[in-house]
């Protein structure tokens, strides 16, 4: 009998050697993210593909499922203690190797494999990983498989029927760029950087935006776990900073920046400007609603209000459902209205048919800019960006605040806030126009300056978005009002960053 994990193990002694350690807030709304060694250990790890392996079984889905790791220096021994607890539960797994997220997640597809369970650590700091879970392909757990899978882990209610078998895919990276350059080349001659920080997307991304036509521009694309520069993260303004200077220097058309595990994008046009992806999916829903009028995109609460607002998109009767942020529940949310693409502010974007399968994929993203400016000849992404009625928005701040934490801050600030509207209190100067509780509150008074606060889902931290129609001041009064509401708490600390 596998012994009941424990939350908290002490490194170097015998116990934590003996014994699988887990932390409950490990499991989080959509998938599982710990600090390796203090948060969780190896046999903990093998506890959670017992967990997995079971849990897949009890929902009467063929056990069979896809494995990859990132580029870490300890995801591999991370996979493969999760393998031998799938193994244990009598699963099939198919072990693609290194790999992307959408990687694995295409070979579900390519593979008739139902299940997947990719060990990544996304763009989190080196010291953490986790694994994106899901056994309806091109959908990932959402709460009820999270919470179902933490109760039979942390419980051990294991069904160890053995059986399971494991097969290595040899070259299957090779595949999934065919299937992504399977298309005619690009007619606009473009010169592109391709900004990785040197994580996992290095030894993919040039190669596929070379395969469509493009002149690439490598930008930290040497494999380096050790992550010399900054973390690999199109929201990084590090990041940001670096790809802007890269493409002034090479006067390319446009840069792009991918995460850790290649399931995001970001964007800075051809004058340096970054743009905020929220506001790349803006330009792109227009440049898809003018080829598919009518056509239905979700996007999360952390986005522009420009999806509502735009004249173009009005045009083109583009309908737009604002939902839950977190890829988990907005390739949900996507696959279940029938949308054309999913757009998150953090960069995740879910293109289904005819451009995608329905689930994330940075270098898709990357594609659909490229094809994007193929149908705006004599247009720059700088002209393209500039067309877009002006917002004044901030990067996403996250202050810290404990997991265990968190959710019942954001409680009392959603709370706050709808008192607040009861009464007919001011925010920022002005009455409350709409709140919106789906995910967290996002607080839009009169003239449509907005402020969003809501939990984290992946990292012991809030996330703060404040947009403005009307001034850069008036972005910053909200700022300024949504933080005096965030001070009030002690539990919540210092931001990342500040507009």
């Amino acid at each position: 009998m596998f012994p009941k994990p424990k939350p908290v193990l002490t490194p170097n002694t015998y116990d934590y050697e003996a014994m699988p350690m887990v932390k409950p807030t490990g499991f989080r709304e959509y998938d599982a993210r710990w600090l390796l060694g203090k948060e969780i250990n190896l046999m903990g790890l093998q506890a959670l593909g017992m967990g997995l392996g079971t849990l897949i079984h009890e929902m009467g889905v063929k056990p069979e499922i896809v494995t990859g790791h990132d580029f870490r220096s300890y995801s591999a021994s991370v996979k493969m203690a999760l393998v031998s607890g799938l193994l244990a539960s009598g699963c099939k797994v198919h072990d693609i190797g290194l790999a992307l997220s959408p990687m694995a997640y295409f070979a579900q597809f390519a593979l008739d494999v139902p299940c997947v369970a990719m060990v990544t650590a996304s763009h989190n700091d080196n010291g953490w990983t986790g694994v994106k879970m899901g056994a309806n392909r091109p959908l990932t757990f959402g709460p009820d498989e999270m919470t179902r899978l933490k109760d039979i882990v942390l419980n051990a209610r294991f069904d160890l029927r053995g059986g399971g078998s494991y097969v290595f895919v040899e070259n299957f990276p090779e595949r999934y760029i065919a299937d992504l350059t399977n298309r005619p080349k690009l007619k606009r001659k473009l010169k592109v950087v391709a900004a990785c920080g040197n994580g996992t997307a290095g030894a993919f991304a040039p190669r596929v935006l070379e395969a469509i036509g493009c002149e690439v521009v490598p930008m930290d694309c040497e494999l380096d776990y050790t992550f010399p520069k900054y973390n690999p993260n199109p929201e990084d303004m590090e990041m940001l900073h670096a790809m802007q200077k890269a493409v002034l220097e090479a006067k390319a058309d446009v840069g792009f920046g991918f995460d850790g595990d290649g399931d995001r994008c970001g964007v800075v046009d051809n004058e340096g400007d970054e743009i905020f992806a929220d506001k790349v999916g803006v330009m792109l829903a227009r440049d898809i609603s003018k080829q598919y009028p009518g056509a239905q995109f979700v996007v999360d609460v952390k986005s522009t209000g420009l999806f509502m607002t735009d004249p173009e998109l009005l045009k083109n009767n583009a309908r737009i459902d604002y939902w839950k942020t977190g890829h988990s529940y907005m390739k949900r949310r996507t696959n279940e209205l029938g949308a054309m693409v999913g757009f998150e502010k953090s960069g995740h974007f879910f293109f289904r048919e005819p451009f995608g399968r329905g689930y994330d994929d940075g270098l898709v993203a990357a594609i659909a800019v490229c094809n994007m400016l193929e149908h705006n000849p004599g247009k720059t992404m700088a002209d393209l960006k500039n067309a877009l009625p002006k917002t004044w928005s901030s990067p996403t701040m996250s202050p810290h605040c404990d997991d265990e934490k968190k959710y019942g801050i954001v409680e009392q600030v959603v709370k706050h806030f709808e008192a607040a509207q009861k009464k007919g209190d001011k925010v920022a100067g002005q009455p409350i126009r709409d709140l919106v509780t789906v995910n967290g509150v996002r607080v839009t008074v009169e003239d449509g300056t907005w402020g969003l606060v809501r939990a984290s889902s992946n990292k012991p931290e809030l996330v703060v978005v404040i947009e403005s129609s009307a001034s850069e001041a008036r972005m910053h009064e909200m700022f300024k009002a949504v933080d005096g509401v965030l001070r009030k708490h002690p539990e919540v600390g210092e931001y990342n960053q500040k507009i």
